[in-house]
């Protein structure tokens, strides 16, 4: 299992969740934001997709736990179509949940030097008191994609 998280539409592997390589798999799209006092986690395009928790994580294993739900407490003509069968799943997340659940790993200062983007800034778009810019979206998605093809090909 691979995981993947779409940010702006682009991918990034780093969470556990179902995956192929068949192109033709259907793809279930699970949305994470932050609430005033919670993260949630929904997919818009099939009923009964959703959870929510104090953080990220908790949201994304709520989201997962509820298509569990959905599966064994439905019966198969209940079950919304996507869910039957193989599918992916894709987490899309907002930049400020994103920053919030890397908050452990990478501190203001080493994604500034990812992504060229000031700690000021990036501590106003992880707490969000600003969005950012279609321009600083895609600074912050090259930044980790460059991060993730650096790391992918270490040796040690």
């Amino acid at each position: 299992m691979c995981p993947m998280f779409l940010l702006c539409g682009k991918l990034y592997e780093n969470l556990p969740i179902r995956e192929s390589k068949d192109k033709n798999m259907k793809t279930i799209k699970i949305i994470i934001e932050r609430s005033k006092d919670h993260f949630a986690a929904y997919a818009p395009d099939v009923w009964g997709v959703s959870g929510a928790g104090e953080t990220p994580s908790e949201a994304k294993q709520a989201s997962l736990d509820s298509i569990d739900l959905i599966k064994k407490y439905n019966s198969s003509e209940n079950i919304p179509k996507i869910l039957k069968g193989d599918y992916q799943i894709i987490f899309q997340f907002d930049v400020e949940s994103l920053l919030n659940y890397y908050k452990g790993i990478f501190t203001n200062s080493s994604l500034e030097r990812i992504t060229g983007i000031n700690q000021k800034q990036l501590q106003h778009y992880a707490s969000g008191h600003k969005i950012p810019r279609k321009p600083q979206k895609e600074k912050i998605v090259s930044g980790l994609k460059k991060l993730a093809n650096e790391l992918s090909q270490l040796e040690i």
